[in-house]
């Protein structure tokens, strides 16, 4: 991939909210795109800025692999005051006249539920999907587990209610499920250096990041969920059956070539990118794939 300077491209006036790093649009290809600045590491004081822009573009390209809707992203860099920054280009799905609505605005709808439409209570998000009448409950279920899944294998610990969600048509009333986005807090964005060697040389360090950290946004009676421990658990046959989904069109290898690919990214970056991904699919999807597959066919070692 060759990586683009986006100084060069005309701005648009059109602004975009959220905290996670600053934003501006720009026009590539006639085009809109919300230009993504690199925020500061709030958490790890001892980086300048966080890899947030490597994990929204690897992030969306991995949703893209696995064939569920995603914004297109690109990487590139923004010269400021001289300074060169690492940015990723995410491309504007709305248009005149088809707006973004996040699911959060859906859930306040539901004037009987006991959480606004901010509140991650598992339940409360699954009753929503049932008694809202604007998008099929299937698909909309669907898409809520099949994004678990993934967000499962990929770290992010930050998929609430405000990013994601669906497009409404203001002239025909009509609301779509909207392409995945927002994916910069999958993949550690705020490992560093020493963070990413301590992984890749002591197993325990692998290990607590797969069954310990990230945990999900959402919640199960009050508590964050776990990823591991939810998705082996299998108790929840929606999303068991997007396990199954979704487990089948993860390709490694294509998973490596995007990683190889990626711009920017030192030896030690994609070595680190590389051995999460796999470590997280073998550890966590696989093996509570595997659970799934010996209680269907009544095996119990």
């Amino acid at each position: 991939m060759t990586a683009l300077d986006f100084t060069q491209f005309p701005r648009r006036n059109k602004m975009y909210a959220g905290a996670n790093g600053n934003k501006i649009c720009i026009l590539y290809n006639n085009a809109p795109y919300m230009l993504k600045f690199p925020p500061m590491a709030k958490q790890n004081k001892d980086m300048s800025y966080s890899n947030s822009c490597f994990s929204e573009y690897l992030g969306c390209q991995i949703y893209e692999s696995i064939g569920i809707p995603v914004q297109k992203t690109m990487l590139g860099t923004y010269t400021v005051r001289g300074k060169e920054k690492i940015v990723v280009a995410c491309g504007d799905f709305t248009e005149p006249g088809v707006v973004l609505q996040d699911f959060a605005s859906l859930k306040n709808q539901m004037i009987d539920s006991e959480q606004n439409g901010y509140g991650t209570e598992l339940s409360d998000i699954l009753m929503t999907f049932e008694e809202q009448t604007v998008i099929d409950p299937k698909t909309l279920t669907e898409r809520f587990w099949d994004m678990f899944i993934v967000d499962a294998w990929i770290g992010n610990w930050d998929r609430h209610n405000g990013n994601w969600g669906f497009l409404y048509d203001t002239r025909t009333d009509e609301m779509e499920l909207a392409p995945v986005y927002d994916c910069g807090s999958c993949l550690y964005p705020q490992a560093d250096e020493k963070i990413m060697e301590s992984v890749l040389e002591n197993p325990d360090e692998l290990k607590f990041r797969i069954y310990e950290i990230p945990t999900s946004a959402i919640m199960l009676n009050g508590k964050k969920i776990r990823y591991f421990d939810f998705l082996s658990s299998l108790q929840n046959e929606d999303c068991n059956r997007a396990l199954k989904r979704i487990v089948p069109r993860i390709h490694p290898e294509h998973i490596q070539q995007i990683i190889e690919n990626t711009p920017f990214l030192s030896d030690l970056q994609r070595r680190f990118y590389q051995t999460v991904l796999t470590e997280r699919k073998r550890l966590i999807l696989d093996f509570s794939l595997d659970a799934l597959e010996r209680r269907m066919t009544g095996f119990s070692s």
